[in-house]
């Protein structure tokens, strides 16, 4: 089956850096489908050699040692430009002319890739379907949104309205590029292709989970968005969420897209409302010190940098158990992981005597940058009579295969294209996340707000944060991870 993907936004970032060079490897790699068109559209006035000429230099810059020249010549046979405006229905309608041009007739899968501001998705929508473009009379057609998908959860709903007034929810992918990464994907394996872990995946077992992730960087020249978006908007509604709910979701009876956000879904449902005093008790919220000075933040912003969440899960697997999430700019260091702490034994019989207990074993899941899984235990020091010590099982995806790790992109685009939608978002998710957001952006900006606490740049947040496990008598998992 030909295919033909239609990238919007086409002389922006995300296309240059991200989709190019993931459409690029897949052909390398002899993945893609045959025969695999690209037209990109966008304002500036490219022509087809000159927009293969562009991408040629940043491709080259981001594909690194990959790039082959004779590869990409053959790739770029089949990338195209056409200039065009969002906001101009006849720019669609000439666009319907070049796709027939192009697909000659013939019954093609066509993917089109909204690679746009946030404020253009609608827009584009629209004018796909006054085009006709929407009709699948000579082939599969299929829209693909990238997050931000919505700023709440009105927004989100009114997106998803004007969505399915032209697309059936089974043709639309809203893309999370987190649930493409190697690691995201491992947890399912992990838990559901393994019978050792499975069993103390629960309430019984497991103490708590924490979910962190934390960027080296600070806001830089995205502060104009960023005062306006925040960290809970722009990681926790998404990435962290994400997270826990590949984490605490049940077994699917299948594996299929349908099945298994089934089950994402219900986790989003059974998580207990904050309210009350819940968001001063329950939530954490940090800037880091300078961040007034960055271009384009109000000098009075109360814009959160850093933000850590306890949730509670009300379903029988993980009643009892508290869901913290973490993350922020301007850390120590950058890294996403997931720590399932366990219980301790009842009693511990060594050392010091019958009650003392030593570190909790931990299970560490590397999403990024060091990718892998360690398990933290306990062990006998040898020559010291029966001194204890923490040990590590350490797994690491670089070490054990070759090759380097694919970047997500790869996965979503092969997918959207297959019609695999089980690693992206379906409606109800979305609304769902935005529901358990929502209220605490807004208790955030009421007079019952928690305080909002500096923290030096290069630090794990907010002193605060700390005292605030160590009031639950837990504590962060604050280890930076060693790449090797």
């Amino acid at each position: 089956m030909a295919h033909t993907l239609v990238i919007f936004g086409a002389s922006g970032d995300l296309t240059s850096r991200k989709l190019i060079p993931a459409l690029y490897l897949l052909h390398h790699k002899g993945r893609l489908p045959k025969p695999t068109r690209v037209i990109g559209v966008a304002r500036t006035k490219f022509t087809h050699d000159a927009w293969r000429k562009e991408l040629e230099e940043s491709t080259r810059k981001f594909a690194g040692k990959q790039f082959d020249p004779a590869t990409w010549q053959s790739f770029a046979a089949n990338l195209f430009y056409h200039p065009g405006d969002i906001d101009k229905p006849d720019d669609f309608k000439a666009l319907a002319k070049l796709l027939d041009e192009l697909e000659a007739g013939q019954s093609t899968t066509r993917l089109y890739y909204l690679a746009t501001a946030p404020s253009l998705y609608a827009p584009a929508i629209a004018n796909l379907g006054a085009a006709g473009l929407a009709d699948e009379s000579r082939g599969v057609r299929r829209v693909v949104i990238e997050k931000p998908f919505g700023t709440d959860l009105k927004t989100a709903q009114e997106l998803n309205r004007a969505t399915h007034e032209v697309f059936a929810e089974k043709q639309v992918y809203r893309i999370d590029h987190y649930l493409g990464k190697e690691t995201v994907q491992n947890i399912l394996v992990f838990r559901f292709a393994n019978s050792n872990f499975e069993p103390l995946w629960n309430r019984r077992y497991i103490d708590h989970v924490q979910i962190t992730v934390a960027e080296e960087v600070d806001v830089g020249r995205r502060a104009g968005y960023y005062d306006t978006a925040g960290v809970v908007r722009d990681m926790f509604q998404n990435h962290l969420l994400q997270l826990l709910m590949i984490t605490a979701m049940e077994s699917p009876a299948r594996y299929t897209s349908e099945f298994v956000r089934d089950e994402k879904v219900k986790v989003l449902r059974a998580i207990k409302p904050l309210a009350g005093g819940d968001f001063a008790r329950d939530t954490v919220r940090g800037q880091y010190e300078g961040y007034h000075t960055a271009d384009g933040v109000a000098p009075n912003s109360q814009t959160a940098t850093f933000a850590a969440v306890k949730l509670h899960i009300e379903n029988w697997r993980w009643q009892g158990v508290p869901f913290y999430l973490r993350s922020g700019k301007a850390m120590s260091c950058r890294t996403s992981q997931i720590v399932i702490q366990f219980r301790p034994p009842p009693i511990m019989m060594f050392s010091d005597g019958p009650r003392t207990h030593c570190d909790p074993n931990k299970l560490v899941i590397q999403i990024q940058p060091a990718e892998g899984i360690q398990l933290q235990f306990q062990t006998k020091v040898p020559d010291a009579g029966m001194k204890l010590e923490t040990a590590n099982l350490d797994f690491r995806f670089a070490r054990e295969f070759t090759g380097d790790m694919p970047d997500a992109y790869q996965r979503l685009l092969l997918d959207a294209m297959n019609g695999d939608a089980s690693l992206f978002a379906r409606h109800d998710e979305v609304e769902a996340a935005w529901s358990i957001i929502d209220p605490i952006l807004a208790a955030w900006q009421s007079p019952a707000a928690p305080p909002l606490e500096t923290y030096p740049k290069g630090q794990w947040g907010p002193t605060y944060s700390d005292e605030w496990m160590e009031g639950q008598g837990r504590q962060w998992f604050d280890v930076c991870p060693v790449l090797h």
